[in-house]
């Protein structure tokens, strides 16, 4: 039997590893990604045993580079980003910008070239989108206002590294890497970065042209056969194809190549199966991804350079913490926010592995920087969990302790309360409306139609704010608060309807609501059959589930058709 399979023995020792390390990491309450990074490690090699093969390992890397931008794009959407820009655009080139300038500061310090410096200041400046989305949902914070901060804050980072991604390989020999004099030479760098961006707007314009039809027909197609492995197969295909194309034809990174499949993938109406078909693949490439990226790193600089490390994670952990306390603030955003988002940007990641990487190959950051930016990255992410579970307790102590936190945490929002110019009939019998989504948007539409008076309660405040130009009376917060109730005049209003499926918060919204206007009527809605059942056994208000007022509204369609002399109590009737 042939015993010559390195790249067996690679995926073997990298997954069971990787395993081990992960569950171990996830049981100290810290980022499997930990675990990951120190499995490569391991089999890497800076560390005595079992060496891996290291140019399988690189391309493994980079089928999870692929994957994982695959599934970012795939995950994006404009109008999350959209819905926090005033904050998340400026906030995110800000404090990019600042920690790029602190990295580059300190590499031009230790004597490093510009361009080395530049690549690792811009490597330390990029959260990681995997680490931050996994700590807010294990907080059951990623659908509050703080949680889409940060997400939109890490969108538009994403995006920009993306951009860096694309304009560092024209730039190479300016920003000093070893290239061919001669060709530099016989070609101003204008007209290098001008090809690069053209062959970028050439890819763009195929995918969001040819590929936005190709690929939702291609996946109609394979869906149609029935075979789950098959439409698996499909959406894997798509991804590498995709990007290896982009490579060759026009130039394009794999990462870019993959996340714009990715994103105009999203487009289609099988986007959500084909991101549930792909995630176990997709998993499992991004710890292969991690774990190559591991095997890079020599623990040695630990010792060697206790002094540099420390500087890289104060970068991280301090630096980009303060500036991103300061420009939320300065947005006036609560504390509350400030700190919350603040934790959520104190680490770096895949991205950061990714520049560092590519200014790797590029011959513009030499290994010791690799190395540094391992060591924050594997620091910085180990320590993340307690600058979460630090920030509760820090807000209570600072807001005993000093007036000016208690001033900024009760700090006044202009879109909190409604204006004094605001008519009459928007405060006594008023509709007041909870949620601005996909379903109160169409209730509020319909109560315009039909000139019943109504405000608009909703945590977006960016929204509450486009809301207020379009001329409709709206509040920003948390309708569970009573002081946002009171602002949108609950105590005179002759109906409340909550048009947000937040269980958590219904019957403290009802118990408020009621307690400063008992006569009120409430309508809730629901996703959970079970919910709504024990909502109506509550007399908590009227409850609408959605299937089962689809159910009714498809039952009324098909009776109209067959039946169109039917009366409303006789369609009632048939009505499951």
């Amino acid at each position: 039997m042939e015993h010559d399979i390195p790249l067996i023995t690679t995926l073997a020792t990298g997954f069971g590893i990787a395993l081990i390390l992960g569950f171990v990491a996830q049981r100290i309450r810290i980022p499997a990604l930990v675990g990951y990074l120190v499995a490569g490690i391991i089999i890497g090699p800076a560390t005595p045993g079992f060496v891996a093969d290291m140019q399988l390992a690189s391309q493994l890397s980079e089928i999870g580079v692929m994957l994982l931008m695959f599934g970012v794009g795939l995950h994006f959407s404009i109008d999350d980003l959209l819905a926090v820009r005033r904050i998340a655009v400026p906030g995110a080139v800000v404090q990019m910008g600042m920690a790029t300038l602190l990295g580059m500061s300190v590499a031009s310090w230790w004597g490093w070239d510009w361009g080395g410096a530049l690549i690792f200041g811009l490597s330390l400046s990029c959260a990681s989108t995997v680490v931050l989305l996994r700590a807010l949902e294990s907080r059951g914070a990623l659908d509050t206002m703080n949680g889409r901060i940060a997400v939109g804050w890490l969108v538009v980072e994403d995006l920009a590294t993306v951009l860096m991604l694309v304009l560092l390989p024209p730039l190479a020999g300016v920003l000093g890497a070893d290239v061919d004099a001669h060709a530099q030479a016989s070609r101003p760098l204008w007209i290098t970065i001008g090809q690069t961006l053209l062959q970028v707007s050439a890819f763009l314009a195929v995918m969001l042209i040819a590929g936005r039809r190709i690929l939702p027909w291609m996946l109609w197609q394979v869906a149609r056969t029935g075979s789950r492995e098959l439409f698996t197969l499909a959406v894997i295909a798509a991804a590498i194809s995709i990007a290896y194309g982009a490579a060759q034809l026009f130039s394009v990174s794999f990462a870019l190549g993959a996340f714009f499949a990715g994103m105009v993938m999203r487009e289609s109406e099988f986007s959500h199966r084909a991101a549930e078909e792909s995630l176990p693949l997709r998993d499992a490439f991004s710890v292969l991804f991690f774990v190559s990226v591991g095997m890079l790193f020599d623990p040695a600089v630990l010792l060697d350079e206790p002094w540099h490390v420390l500087q890289v994670l104060a970068i991280i952990v301090v630096g980009k913490s303060i500036a991103a306390f300061l420009l939320i603030l300065a947005f006036r955003y609560p504390l509350n926010t400030a700190l919350t988002v603040s934790a959520s940007l104190a680490q770096i990641g895949e991205f950061s592995f990714i520049l560092a990487g590519l200014g790797l190959s590029l011959g513009l950051l030499e290994p010791e920087g690799m190395n540094l930016v391992l060591a924050g990255a594997l620091l910085s992410i180990a320590l993340n969990p307690l600058l979460f579970a630090a920030n509760e307790p820090l807000r209570r102590w600072a807001l005993r302790r000093s007036r000016l936190a208690r001033t900024l945490d009760q700090r006044s929002d202009p879109f909190a309360m409604l204006p004094m110019s605001t008519d009459r009939r928007y405060l006594e019998g008023q509709v007041v409306l909870v949620g601005y989504g996909r379903v109160g948007k169409r209730i509020a539409d319909a109560l315009r139609v039909r000139a019943i008076p109504f405000v608009v309660a909703e945590r977006n405040r960016d929204l509450v704010e486009d809301l207020r130009k379009q001329g409709m009376a709206a509040v920003s917060g948390n309708a569970a608060d009573p002081e946002v109730l009171i602002q949108a005049h609950i105590v005179e209003a002759a109906m409340l309807v909550v048009a947000t499926p937040d269980p958590l918060g219904f019957r403290q919204m009802v118990e408020i609501a009621r307690t400063l206007n008992p006569d009120i009527e409430v309508v809730l809605r629901t996703h959970s059959e079970d919910e709504s059942v024990l909502l109506r056994k509550e007399a908590i208000g009227t409850v609408f589930f959605g299937e089962e007022e689809l159910a009714k509204g498809i039952t009324r369609h098909i009776l109209q058709r067959f039946d169109p002399d039917s009366t409303g109590p006789a369609s009632a009737r048939a009505e499951p």
